[in-house]
């Protein structure tokens, strides 16, 4: 009952802090005719259902353009930037969730049978392997922290440990170098970080004109670049690499891809004819090259309000415990909870690849039109901006203190493997239905899966990816006999094409995520008071995790500068799923066997929610408790 008065006191101040800031003035800007300003300051209020608070961000764009006209052998040329900045006031109006302050001590279940069953221990009181391999409790208190995905689950009788949440300024246990390490400040001021993300673009754009007639056109600088033709996820559109913890899979990609240093240069050839009868509408032939130094999607860092998949928390507890030891719920026997001292288990660093020409990326794509009638064929080389863990890293055996490397063991590095992806896009209007029918697949080789069939806990598999979709307007005159709703559907399918997964001893071992799957969107969308009212309903559906998410909201254009947003985000579903989480892999063999006879490093598939469970779930089965009220008001000038 308290929990819920507490998420209803945030909810009321959400509506009332973001209507008064969005009256605050702003000076607007007057543009020249070869010189172009403009901007917007936006207040975003969110609060969750049983944490309060959970956004309070507050942004100030600046975006210009100026034309340069002809520059020696270049027409068309202009410098345009956009800069960003945002202070994000939740880590200090909430900061017992997610500020300095949050967390606390802990509690990690026991299911040990009788004659003494301890039920819960806490963080520092579970059983240890040897006596000279444990961990110092001193050197990692019991404080400022939560259990592996309590949000979201109970311990229900599987693994479960502690996961520092405060910034890492405050509490550095299981900050990653150079991955997952912002302080307080980088968490309020997100863009003011060592990648001077402030800067959001800053390109120049000019043209080479051919007596052809033919145009090379290049634009050289801090950009995005927009491949495919799908919204919420991504098929071809995979050059930036994306801030999932501004919301999520919530946000517009415009204001979530995260702008790299890029060279694209298109060679515009119009009107081409292919052979004798045959001729393209518009061809172009695009390379793009990333020049940049690697990086990864932004997965959010534990003590974030969105940290998709949670990985960043389970990422953050398994540093922890590589660095500093500690307990892990229902461990030994599948039932005890167990002490492991430092270099035992867990995430021992990240890898991040420097910069070097062999790690820059590298993107070619044909488009061109035919009729009604659109197309892409894509080609791109780049570095996977997902983490894989890789095991297989030397290890402390916690009952004989030998170092070596251990078949199946859950020690592990983080890796960015290298990717390479075919595919195309294809979009088509049928007049006679007026609807705009699109297609996009995408063929990637290098990724690589969690597994627990393999002693180094990871496999590589080639993947296809595609999303079909269809846009149209429909006249509902019970609801607005002027103006047609759009409607706008798709259905992303995702296919593992080397999926590994057997039946053990004690349940599925293998790659946890689904070999084949499919989400399904919906957005309906209607316009009234000549478009300055639109409310709209976007639906998402995860077939394979039975997770729904539904986004109603209404934005209200008051004037041509001032716009308001109100919308919520519900989700329903299964929720937490269990998977093998290789308590049974029996890597410190004949110790950790868990059945006579069990072959070291094979796993007999004991399952729980943590670690893997989440690939079966999913984004949105991942983010079940984080229903959400929004109001956003933005001041354009």
């Amino acid at each position: 009952m308290q929990t819920t008065i507490k998420g209803l006191r945030f909810w009321c101040c959400t509506l009332a802090g973001s209507a008064g800031l969005a009256l605050l003035p702003i000076t607007t800007a007057v543009a020249a005719e070869d010189t172009r300003v403009n901007g917007f300051y936006e207040n975003a209020t969110y609060g969750r259902e049983g944490v309060g608070l959970s956004k309070f961000r507050n942004t100030l764009q600046l975006e210009g353009e100026k034309k340069l006209g002809d520059v020696g052998i270049f027409s068309n040329v202009s410098v345009n930037g956009t800069l960003r900045g945002t202070y994000d006031g939740v880590y200090d109006l909430n900061k017992d969730e997610y500020g300095r302050t949050a967390g606390g001590s802990i509690l990690l279940e026991d299911t040990a049978p009788a004659p003494n069953p301890a039920e819960f221990v806490p963080h520092g009181g579970g059983i240890v392997p040897t006596p000279n391999f444990g961990f110092d409790i001193n050197q990692n208190p019991n404080d400022g922290m939560i259990v592996l995905g309590e949000n979201l689950h109970s311990q229900d009788g599987g693994v479960g440990f502690g996961v520092p949440v405060r910034p890492c300024d405050v509490d550095d246990r299981g900050c990653i170098d150079d991955y997952l390490d912002k302080d307080l400040n980088e968490l309020r001021f997100q863009e003011f970080n060592d990648r001077a993300d402030f800067i959001r673009e800053l390109y120049v754009d000019f043209d080479l004109n051919f007596d052809s007639g033919n145009v090379l056109s290049t634009r050289l600088g801090k950009q995005q670049v927009i491949w495919g033709r799908t919204d919420l996820f991504r098929v071809l559109d995979v050059i930036n690499p994306v801030d999932f913890s501004r919301n999520n899979i919530y946000d517009e990609l415009e204001d979530i891809r995260i702008p790299m240093w890029i060279l694209r240069s298109d060679y515009r050839m119009g009107p081409t004819e292919v052979f004798d009868g045959f001729a393209f509408d518009d061809l172009n032939f695009q390379v793009v090259w990333n020049f940049d130094q690697f990086r990864p999607h932004d997965i959010g860092q534990c003590g974030q309000p969105n940290v998709i998949l949670d990985a960043g928390c389970f990422f953050r507890g398994m540093n922890n415990l590589w660095e500093n030891g500690g307990t892990v719920a229902n461990f030994a026997n599948g039932s005890i909870a167990t002490d492991f001292g430092p270099g035992q288990i867990g995430i021992r660093e990240a890898h991040m690849p420097s910069w070097s020409l062999s790690n820059t990326q590298l993107g070619l794509k044909l488009e061109g039109v035919y009729g009604d009638l659109g197309f892409s064929l894509n080609a791109l080389t780049y570095r996977s901006q997902l983490p894989s863990l890789r095991g297989g890293i030397p290890a402390e055996n916690a009952f004989t203190g030998d170092t070596a490397v251990w078949p199946s063991l859950i020690a592990f590095d983080i890796h960015f493997p290298r990717v390479n992806l075919v595919g195309g896009s294809v979009d088509y209007y049928s007049q006679g239905i007026d609807t705009v029918f699109r297609v996009e697949t995408a063929y990637t080789s290098g990724e690589e899966f969690a597994n627990t069939l393999r002693e180094k806990l990871y496999s590589e598999s080639d993947v296809v990816r595609y999303v079909v979709g269809a846009d149209k307007n429909i006249f509902i005159p019970a609801l607005n006999e002027y103006q047609a709703f759009l409607f706008s559907g798709q259905i992303f399918g995702q296919h593992i094409l080397d999926h590994e997964r057997e039946q053990r001893l004690l349940g599925e071992a293998g790659i946890p995520d689904w070999e084949q799957n499919w989400i399904a969107t919906l957005l309906i969308k209607g316009f009234y008071m000549n478009g300055r009212l639109s409310p709209q309903i976007i639906t998402a559906h995860d077939v394979r995790a039975q997770a729904t998410a539904v986004a109603p909201s209404i934005e209200w254009l008051v004037n041509d500068n001032f716009k308001l947003t109100a919308g919520a985000n519900f989700k329903v579903g299964d929720g937490a799923r269990k998977f093998d989480d290789c308590r049974s892999c029996n890597p410190w063999d004949p110790f950790t066997a868990v059945y006579p006879g069990q072959p070291a490093g094979e796993s007999a598939g004991l399952s729980g929610y943590e670690p893997l469970g989440r690939f079966q779930s999913g984004p949105i089965g991942m983010a079940q408790k984080e229903d959400e009220i929004q109001l956003t008001a933005r001041y354009s000038f």
